[in-house]
């Protein structure tokens, strides 16, 4: 393993020379030539991982300036973009919610609202769990809060079908439900980022949820009833026991609550607080960042906050890193030219519908992501589906979201997710039943989000 990454080391930049060499001789501009380059680096390496993700992510910093293609203090500014702050505050805000447990409270709640009568209601209650609290904190928490509850209820079942259908839900849900909200997984927000880049305007926090919600409410009951049929079991369900609410949760959620009516609020009804109180230059990084804020001082009962550095320093970091990496990757294809060149040759696509057109797009990007990081796929296609968009004259949002969605839609393989790798790490499950699931199930939800993103953004 160790001798492949040494030469993988070797062997993808004298790969990248010769392409910007090949490209040169072809006549492409000196510009476009390196920036291509030096994108099949990034992505070689992000793929196979010769060096971790987040120093690859910072290969844009040093080579663009280095080769002329940027300023290095523009390719800089990636890293102070309102996108990673974004990101940054609600990486916090999901640490705050996990340290005063009001999750796994929410979880029970609505396992218990929907019922365990039946074996579609009880994989469905905790799919609805896992969904919702997917938006809000990592899809890895999600998975790691709600299987141990689930393994608990199967102890007492004897039906392998549905243990296997609980935990494929719940995998499955976590990774879905992260599409619900902006800030719910990791290709979401580079989406906004390179959004901007390429059209100097906002993406707001409703805006997507007008999308991100119809898609999560309409596959989730579908993948329940797909995972459950031909499923019946007569054993009892016993829920766990909920205990008084604690202030440290109360005060969590009154904070949290308060942040999501911000976000989604800011720009809408009628030009939301943002246009009554006369402050337009505030937005949806401005609100994470003072509910942060709010989270540190706050005292949480128990002669603690609400929020602690100890806790707070836990966020992945690397994955700030990365996104940056994304948004000066974007620089430097509209810097150099390649972004429009990109979007040139992929005029062809045009000859299609466009629903036709997303629907290719979306399984496309839903099995390439079976291989390779959701993350990693959205950073890389993100600049390309812009440049396309553009060229066909039409807005980047309907090429770029549903890509992003897709890419946090890889239910076929252990290695695909986390979440595939802790249901499949449950021993339940054998990795057969979950490609047997999976390839139905991304097939079905690729159709879902391209219909979806056609009706609300086409």
């Amino acid at each position: 393993m160790q001798i492949n990454k040494y030469l993988l080391l070797i062997s993808t930049p004298i790969l990248a020379i010769a392409i910007a060499v090949l490209m040169l001789s072809m006549g492409v501009a000196k510009p476009i030539a390196i920036t291509a380059a030096i994108a099949l680096l990034c992505v070689i390496f992000w793929v196979s991982e010769p060096i971790p993700i987040p120093a690859t992510s910072l290969l844009p910093f040093v080579l663009f300036p280095l080769f002329g293609i940027t300023d290095h203090k523009i390719i800089a500014s990636a890293f102070g973009s309102h996108v990673i702050l974004l990101l940054m505050g609600a990486f916090m805000l999901s640490k705050a919610l996990e340290k005063s447990g009001v999750h796994e409270r929410f979880a029970v709640y609505m396992v218990n609202l929907i019922g365990v009568s039946s074996p579609t209601r009880l994989v469905l209650g905790f799919m609805l769990a896992a969904s919702l609290l997917s938006m809000w904190i990592s899809n890895t928490a999600t998975v790691l809060i709600m299987l141990p509850m689930a393994l608990a209820i199967l102890a007492h079942v004897n039906n392998q079908r549905l243990k296997v259908a609980l935990i494929l839900g719940v995998a499955y849900a976590a990774s879905l439900g992260g599409v619900g909200t902006l800030i719910g997984t990791p290709p979401n927000v580079i989406f906004v980022g390179i959004y901007e880049q390429f059209t100097n305007s906002e993406f707001g926090f409703l805006n997507w949820m007008k999308v991100g919600v119809p898609v999560v409410l309409i596959s989730i009951p579908i993948m329940a009833i797909w995972l459950t049929r031909n499923i019946s079991f007569n054993d009892k369900i016993i829920m766990p026991k909920l205990g008084s609410w604690r202030t440290e949760e109360i005060r969590t959620v009154w904070v949290f609550a308060a942040t999501t009516l911000a976000w989604i609020t800011r720009n809408e009804p009628f030009g939301g607080w943002s246009d009554w109180f006369q402050i337009p230059n505030a937005g949806d990084s401005t609100v994470a960042l003072f509910a942060v804020v709010l989270m540190f001082a706050i005292p949480n009962g128990k002669n603690s906050r609400l929020l602690d550095w100890q806790t707070a320093k836990t966020i992945p970091w690397d994955m700030l890193i990365l996104f940056a990496g994304g948004i000066a990757l974007a620089k430097g294809f509209v810097a150099s030219g390649l972004s429009e060149l990109i979007g040139q040759w992929l005029v062809s696509f045009a000859q299609y519908p466009l629903v036709i057109m997303l629907l290719l797009l979306c399984l496309g990007v839903t099995y390439l992501t079976e291989m390779t990081s959701n993350t990693a796929t959205a950073t890389l296609l993100m600049p390309i589906l812009a440049s396309a968009a553009i060229s066909l004259n039409i807005d980047p949002a309907l090429l770029m979201i549903p890509a992003a969605m897709c890419a946090s839609c890889a239910f076929m393989l252990p290695v695909a997710t986390a979440p595939n790798a802790i249901a499949y790490g449950t021993g339940e499950v054998s990795i057969k039943e979950m490609v047997t699931e999976g390839a139905i199930l991304s097939l079905m939800i690729s159709v879902i989000i391209a219909l979806v993103c056609y009706w609300v953004l086409g």
